[in-house]
């Protein structure tokens, strides 16, 4: 018996409904493997819905917690109505206050935290006579040295981390720089990630994903496995090595550059493109489908369109995906 999408649930005495929206493109950005029968997309039949079945049971106020992204959210709550708040995620954007989106019954307010734990969003609904009269937003900062650690989660976390310890505190190499990932382009971390990819396998070449997580390492600090675990662990880490032609390159950039810039925010995947060794381009956004990418250099020879050229990558990157984004994958 499948669980239901949403729940009800009574807060300060008011029923409020919550219903969950998974990340639309799951099987476009992870193997398809993973997920082999699973379902996903926006669907918006089906939201409104259930939106409308959780106001017939007695919801007050309905939030939609959703993994769609900030522009997907956007457009979203101008379609779909019933909904007061989206509080959304994917994106990593740090919404100092609601945007209000005007929709056919009303406004829904749509917002993001951020993420990685650095703030806390928190949304108060003034709630008169079964309708919300007025609402409060703030984004706090979340001071984790400041923060007393809960000791069960603690201690759970050193007998799990324990066996392992050892290998996790070794120390690699020194940073001689900054070392980042929060650029929607690029990063030191990538670069670095990109560099060992080229070394050991190889290749002229690197793609690594659009990925803005990890810690950040200030310049002199060690480098430990550790660190490497924190950018690097995730379900399909596996590596890759491709002969590709300068042409499939040019598809495979243009292909994600759709992914971001496509002017439908439904056709948007997220705001991260991925990441290049070896490999220079002028990316120009606001241009159409397949003329976004141009000036591509190897080396500062221009790429040939007909010659092959080796290609390391993980994660696995570099990956060329098309999708319809209000049906079913």
């Amino acid at each position: 018996m499948p669980s239901s999408p949403y729940v009800i649930r009574p807060i300060n005495g008011v029923p409020v409904a919550i219903v969950g929206q998974a990340f639309p493109y799951t099987p476009i950005a992870n193997p398809r493997y993973m997920v082999a029968d699973w379902t996903f997309g926006i669907r918006e039949e089906e939201l409104q819905k259930q939106v409308n079945e959780a106001r017939g049971k007695g919801a007050q106020v309905v939030v939609l917690l959703s993994h769609n992204g900030m522009d997907v959210d956007l457009k979203l709550a101008s379609r779909v109505t019933g909904i007061d708040a989206i509080l959304g995620g994917h994106t990593h954007d740090g919404v100092p206050q609601p945007v209000e989106v005007r929709n056919a019954a009303g406004t829904t307010l749509v917002t993001n935290a951020g993420s990685n734990g650095k703030f806390l969003g928190v949304l108060d609904f003034d709630v008169k006579g079964g309708r919300i009269s007025g609402w409060k937003y703030r984004l706090l900062p979340v001071f984790a040295n400041l923060i007393k650690p809960d000791a069960t989660m603690a201690s759970l976390i050193a007998r799990i981390r324990g066996p392992h310890e050892a290998k996790l505190a070794q120390k690699l190499a020194v940073t001689e720089g900054l070392l980042y990932r929060r650029g929607n382009f690029n990063g030191t971390v990538d670069q670095v990630i990109l560099d060992a990819l080229m070394k050991v396998k190889g290749a002229e070449m690197a793609f690594s994903p659009g990925f803005r997580w990890g810690t950040t390492l200030l310049p002199g600090q060690p480098i430990t496995m550790d660190h490497v675990m924190d950018w690097t662990a995730i379900t399909y880490p596996y590596t890759t090595v491709n002969e590709f032609t300068g042409e499939m390159i040019k598809t495979i950039l243009e292909d994600v550059c759709d992914n971001l810039f496509n002017p439908d925010p439904y056709y948007q995947q997220g705001g991260d493109m991925v990441r290049v060794g070896g490999l220079t381009y002028t990316c120009t956004p606001g241009a159409g489908m397949g003329s976004r990418i141009s000036d591509m250099r190897l080396a500062g020879k221009p790429i040939d369109a007909g010659k092959k050229y080796k290609v390391a990558g993980w994660a696995p990157s570099p990956r060329v995906r098309r999708a319809s984004p209000s049906g079913t994958w």
